[in-house]
């Protein structure tokens, strides 16, 4: 059986290859998607004081910091019982809302931009940033770089650090906002609403305006149907820091909907010796594998996830963009995971939306921001939204608020079976015998995961307690030497 290696997979955040096993005749055997870094953050974070989780999770991702620490600090409102006040709700919405614009910004034109702009099959030393702005011009190169550095000034202005804030805390926030930089971030939010749009005409004239890509969006080759998962405020629409997590049927027919202290109830995780990440599974319908469909519990959390789900978008804009996206794909809900990358650009538009209506807010700057807990801890759940996904974080406390046990569910671990399916049926539509394996070809195999936009670094967390993953020690010329193994 030959085996090829994408080693590493390229364009994310944290560490990971694709393994391609083929029959003899060059069919696909079978794929595996491996993470070999382990975190351990769940383990190591036992034994410190509830009140340090915002900063030591969040030291999980230089990248999605900002997603665990808003995570946390709810969920220690959760474990003390402590009921934030509105204005600090509003600055974490506000800080949360620029964070989703530098990161969904990141990823579509950086990291995943390279596919549709530069073009799939072209050279590897073409497909990054420099060859995305030598096609779309300096001009809007420097609106990519202008429009994370204004959102990064708002979460370093309100966070202390444009990495790793130091903002939430349980009840409240550590800072409110004056009327100077109340007036500074409600221009920031104008101009990254019209680079929202800017972004949205790149994809049209790019990717809608382009039959080939079109039919690649279209191509069973890239569909994928399985559940989908996101949160929701009291109207079914799709909110970043608040609500119940609603989960749609392939058809897009509710299956449920649980508020945060009820997700023990309707998720469960499994593991593989294969790989540190774990697999979360709808528990009604139970683990089936690695396969998709209406009878298996693979869900997907992502933003077309979210848009699934959700009846609507909270603000004007991002409803018509929502409503056109639905239109031109053939209606809710979308099962092509290119088009991921829409969705991706339709929530730019509604955190930018939501920045403005926030900055324009006359609570915004009260200094009302914190409630004092007085409760004794005990258990705290707190979600989020993440940009990759549905981002749960579970503490149970002794009455001195030491954690006695950490549980987290980052959005690529939701995404992981999922995502290791669409990398599969890729692999088996792309890779034919007798035809010639190219590095182009197994690019438009890893295109089947950077919608996902992983981060492997948030998702490591199992430990199944033995060391399951192999080193091969190879020579200067390749040949390998050793293999070791758990034991060895």
């Amino acid at each position: 059986m030959k085996r090829i290696m994408i080693d590493p997979i390229t364009r994310l955040e944290g560490h990971g290859k694709i393994a391609i096993f083929l029959n003899d005749d060059g069919s696909v055997a079978n794929v595996y998607l491996q993470i070999p870094e382990l975190r351990g953050f769940e383990k190591f974070s036992e034994g410190r004081p509830a009140e340090d989780m915002p900063q030591i999770t969040q030291r999980i991702c230089g990248v999605c910091p900002e997603a665990h620490h808003i995570a946390s600090t709810k969920t220690l409102d959760d474990l003390f019982h402590v009921e934030p006040t509105s204005t600090a709700k509003k600055l974490r919405q506000l800080l949360y809302s620029a964070f989703f614009i530098t990161d969904h910004t990141t990823h579509f034109y950086i990291l995943a931009g390279p596919d549709f702009i530069v073009g799939p099959d072209a050279p590897p030393a073409e497909r990054n940033i420099l060859g995305v702005i030598a096609k779309v011009g300096l001009e809007l190169g420097g609106a990519v770089i202008r429009t994370r550095q204004e959102n990064h000034w708002i979460i370093h202005m309100l966070g202390g650090r444009a990495i790793h804030p130091v903002f939430g805390l349980p009840g409240g926030v550590s800072r409110g906002l004056n009327e100077e930089e109340r007036a500074k971030v409600e221009e920031i939010a104008k101009r990254s609403l019209e680079f929202a749009k800017l972004s949205l005409k790149v994809f049209d004239d790019t990717i809608l305006k382009n039959k080939e890509y079109l039919d690649m969006v279209l191509s069973d080759t890239f569909t994928q149907k399985t559940y989908y998962m996101g949160l929701v405020d009291d109207n079914n629409k799709v909110n970043f820091y608040d609500g119940k997590v609603r989960v749609v049927d392939p058809d897009g027919k509710e299956f449920i909907k649980y508020a945060p202290r009820e997700y023990l109830e309707h998720l469960a995780e499994h593991v593989e010796p294969w790989t540190y990440l774990k697999f979360p599974y709808l528990k009604k319908i139970g683990w089936k594998g690695l396969v998709g469909g209406k009878d298996s519990g693979v869900y997907q959390a992502t933003p077309l996830s979210r848009l699934n789900v959700a009846d609507g978008m909270a603000t004007p804009l991002a409803q018509e963009e929502y409503e056109r996206m639905y239109a031109t794909l053939g209606g809710k809900p979308i099962h092509h995971t290119l088009a991921t990358h829409w969705a991706r650009l339709i929530e730019i538009l509604y955190a930018a939306e939501r920045l403005l209506e926030l900055s324009q807010d006359p609570e915004i700057t009260s200094p009302d921001i914190r409630t004092i807990p007085t409760a004794i801890p005990d258990e705290g759940i707190g979600i989020v939204e993440a940009p990759r996904g549905t981002l749960t974080h579970h503490y149970i406390t002794d009455e001195r608020g030491l954690i006695k046990k950490c549980n987290l569910i980052a959005g690529t671990t939701n995404n992981y079976a999922a995502l290791s399916i669409s990398i599969k049926k890729a692999a088996e539509d792309l890779i034919k015998p007798g035809k010639e394996i190219t590095e182009a070809l197994l690019n438009r195999i890893e295109m089947a995961w950077r919608p996902y936009d992983p981060c492997m670094a948030c998702a490591t967390h199992s430990l199944p307690g033995q060391l399951p993953l192999e080193v091969t020690i190879h020579d200067a010329k390749g040949n390998e030497i050793k293999k070791l193994t758990h034991g060895t």
